[in-house]
């Protein structure tokens, strides 16, 4: 009978503790100001006298996280940026999907592959994974961790591979892996997501090479809702086809095997494609599109 009193009793924390994570993915939804700040804070070229470090970027945004998902054991919320007055103004952003002791990740490899990776349930107990997808909702990056909520500060931390970020993908080619670690910490005005990054070269049998370092911090701050109506009107209009997006996405993931994509099919890439699309298109529309750009 103790046994069992024990067993329940654990149960009920660690329920209780699940709750509180999602208590705090959650407050990440809403309106908010963002501050996204990048440096370079070391490199090691082997020719240091032509290496030129990425330029210092401080820039602002207003953005809407839509949550999009809200289950027992998975979170889904969808950023929009807002750059402008208008609805053409609005940019679909990145997303991110937080499961609950998942045992599924894809890990970024290099040059748009990403590796199928099972976990045990006993690795990924009492933690949520991150996946993060791009604007088309491809891949980016996935890791998985325990949230901490200590002294009053609630965060959680992890390090993966991720591709280049948008800010760079089209300005460098000196590397080809940027190994993450990133902190998602929930704080009294918004949230913070935290980076210290490593610039990575990586050759096909998987061997690195430390190129440069970087510290990213992007603040969050918190507003009123109704600063942005225009990307919820937006996202009202629009979250049909993106969920057809979605839906097969989860298809192809489904195969639960290593992932290569196109960087372009007909001299145009998969954001390109999609967002071209309208409103209404049709699910084999979608499904052809992405299947293009799906090695097989």
């Amino acid at each position: 009978m103790l046994t069992a009193s024990l067993f329940t009793l654990n149960g009920m924390a660690q329920k209780a503790s699940q709750q509180e994570d999602k208590k705090a993915i959650k407050s990440m939804c809403g309106c908010y100001e963002v501050q996204f700040n990048f440096t370079e804070t070391f490199s090691y070229p082997k020719d240091s006298a032509s290496y030129k470090p990425s330029e210092t970027k401080h820039e602002k945004a207003l953005e809407w996280i839509e949550l999009v998902e809200d289950t027992p054991n998975k979170v889904v919320m969808q950023h929009l940026l807002i750059t402008g007055p208008g609805e053409d103004d609005i940019v679909k952003h990145w997303r991110q999907d937080w499961l609950y002791e998942n045992t599924e990740l894809y890990t970024f490899f290099k040059d748009n592959t990403w590796k199928y990776k099972k976990l045990s349930a006993k690795e990924v107990k009492g933690q949520w994974t991150q996946k993060v997808y791009q604007v088309d909702d491809s891949p980016r990056y996935e890791g998985t961790a325990s949230w901490a909520h200590i002294d009053g500060k609630h965060y959680w931390m992890n390090t993966t591979d991720a591709p280049l970020p948008r800010r760079e993908h089209t300005k460098r080619s000196d590397y080809n892996v940027l190994k993450r670690r990133n902190i998602h910490e929930i704080t009294a005005f918004g949230w913070l997501h935290e980076q210290d990054n490593d610039k990575l070269v990586r050759d096909a049998n998987g061997t690195d090479v430390l190129l440069a370092q970087e510290k990213g911090m992007d603040v969050y701050t918190k507003v009123a809702d109704s600063k942005c109506k225009i990307a919820q009107d937006w996202w009202a209009k629009n979250k049909s086809l993106w969920l057809k997006v979605r839906t097969k996405w989860d298809k192809v993931f489904a195969a639960d095997k290593d992932l290569a994509l196109q960087e372009k099919v007909d001299k145009k890439s998969l954001f390109g494609k999609l967002f071209a699309l309208k409103a209404d298109a049709s699910q084999q529309e979608v499904d052809a599109i992405i299947d293009s750009f799906v090695n097989k």
